[in-house]
């Protein structure tokens, strides 16, 4: 019933982004009718309620990035704390249309079960670089909390660039040197897409048109690597849960070269196709990246008034 009043009140009053210039819904579809179909939920798709008193909840807070910043990570990080329930898989519900299509009924469906204390995440880290994702959660939650974890930018690249080839590996097939992807005529391809993932300020300003930067935390991915622990404490606090995720959760593995985590006396580590060690590229095509992104990270440290360890 909360949520069927929730989506009555914002059909009447339709929220307004933090800045002016609201994005422009796409040809044939009015704004009104966006937000009818996906705020309307149907009787039979409410929250379902299990044997223990738990319900599926709308989440409260969302990972929305950034691709191979670390969200994974982040969020098993997060899941250590008990008052955590934690959606396994990335949705895809605001930046894929035939999921958005449905409705948060579906999205409903796709959120774990939790009690009633309990604060419910999901992680898509596409959403931070889709240009309509802001103004759609805006119109679900105006006051959401919003995670976002970033790395330095060239190390992103090379990442998504790691992940891409080990995807066509796997499946037998054939994939081009970085080199290939990110030269073109002796210049860096400015239309190569992991380029313009990493252009920080350009996709944060979409963000700030919608939500003020205080509903916005940025995890420092670099530290989260080196030093995981002071981060997630400060992702608790941003988050106002009660400090229960400790040090002793966290050990180093010499094996995988990176943290692992302790819950309950149990150790797990991060999927194998985490932590893959990046291409070797040449030193003058690492400089021309770092040389690429000095302006726009400049320009994203004055943005979100805060400075990053990064080339």
């Amino acid at each position: 019933m909360t949520l069927l009043l929730l989506g009555a009140v914002l059909l009447v009053a339709q929220p307004q982004p933090v800045h002016s210039h609201p994005a422009v819904p796409g040809p044939g579809l009015k704004q009104q009718d966006l937000l009818r179909k996906v705020i309307i939920i149907p009787e039979d798709t409410r929250e379902g309620a299990a044997s223990n008193g738990s319900t599926q909840q709308l989440p409260q807070t969302i990972i929305i990035g950034v691709r191979k910043g670390g969200t994974r990570a982040l969020l098993e990080m997060l899941s250590l704390h008990p008052d955590v329930a934690a959606a396994e898989n990335e949705v895809h519900f605001f930046d894929w249309e035939e999921h958005y299509s449905q409705g948060l009924g579906w999205y409903l469906t796709q959120m774990p079960f939790s009690s009633p204390h309990q604060l419910t995440v999901e992680k898509t880290p596409a959403y931070f670089t889709s240009p309509k994702v802001p103004e759609r959660i805006h119109s679900m939650n105006p006051t959401i909390r919003l995670l976002l974890i970033l790395r330095d930018p060239s190390e992103r690249v090379l990442s998504d660039y790691t992940q891409v080839l080990y995807n066509h590996l796997q499946k037998h097939k054939p994939y081009p040197p970085i080199e290939d992807l990110l030269m073109r005529d002796g210049r860096l391809n400015v239309d190569y897409k992991a380029l313009n993932r990493s252009l920080y300020h350009a996709h944060m300003l979409n963000w700030l048109r919608f939500f003020p930067l205080g509903h916005i935390h940025i995890v420092d991915g670099d530290r989260l690597i080196r030093d995981p622990f002071p981060e997630i404490q400060k992702v608790e606090r941003f988050l106002k849960l009660s400090p229960q995720i400790n040090a002793s959760n966290f050990y180093f593995n010499k094996t995988k070269g990176f943290y692992c985590l302790r819950d309950s006396g149990k150790d797990r580590c991060l999927h194998e196709s985490k932590g893959r060690a990046h291409p070797q590229v040449d030193p003058k095509l690492l400089d021309k990246l770092h040389e690429y992104f000095h302006e726009p990270n400049k320009k994203f440290f004055k943005l979100v008034g805060r400075t990053f360890d990064w080339h």
